[in-house]
């Protein structure tokens, strides 16, 4: 009895170890079967990285296109812009000289009447009627100015003010109301289209 129960743990022990066996066999196949596995993968990504090369290439030459246009523009707007720079600047010179030119043009008529009031005085003995003829000159050349924008400044008897007068010197005011006013002026100011041209030089009252 005790030799036949010896002999059934033994055949228990046995079949233990071949089950043992056999699984560790099972898993190093599994684990075989998962390194397998694991290396397609990595070949996998590698292959994919390797596709996307061409597409990065790709990329960056259409980059440098881009660039090479976008300079290409730029260059061409600079140079658009500085020949509309120069020739606006040519159109402003070109308008002053044009202005100047109109204004001398109308200058002409009152200069041909000073010469004709020249050539009277050798033989004129009425000195009436010379007087009269200055006037009537004077006169077309005030009207020709302010025609063209000119304006004469009133400066007697008004504020002192920087903006437009020049104080030449300052003298006791002859009254109390002419204190800091413009008692004399030496030159007269003048404005062109609303800005001062010539500024007027005038005496304080203090």
């Amino acid at each position: 009895m005790n030799k036949k129960t010896n002999k059934s743990n033994k055949e228990v022990a046995s079949d233990s170890l071949e089950k043992d066996e056999v699984k560790k066999v099972n898993n190093d196949q599994e684990e075989q079967v998962e390194e397998i596995d694991d290396n397609q993968n990595i070949d996998t990504e590698k292959i994919g990285s390797e596709e996307d090369l061409p597409s990065c290439e790709t990329d960056i030459e259409q980059l440098e296109a881009t660039i090479a246009d976008l300079k290409d523009k730029h260059l061409r707007l600079f140079s658009e812009f500085d020949n509309y720079r120069k020739r606006t600047n040519k159109e402003r010179v070109e308008l002053f000289k044009t202005a100047s030119s109109e204004m001398i043009i109308d200058l002409l008529s009152v200069l041909d009447d000073f010469d004709r009031a020249e050539k009277s005085f050798e033989t004129a003995t009425d000195c009436v009627a010379v007087k009269e003829g200055f006037e009537l000159i004077h006169s077309k050349l005030k009207k020709l100015l302010t025609k063209k924008g000119l304006e004469n400044m009133d400066s007697l008897g008004k504020d002192f003010d920087t903006d437009f007068h020049e104080a030449i010197t300052e003298i006791p005011a002859p009254s109390k109301k002419l204190k800091s006013k413009v008692v004399d002026v030496v030159e007269k100011g003048y404005r062109l289209n609303g800005k001062v041209l010539r500024f007027a030089k005038v005496v304080v009252g203090k």
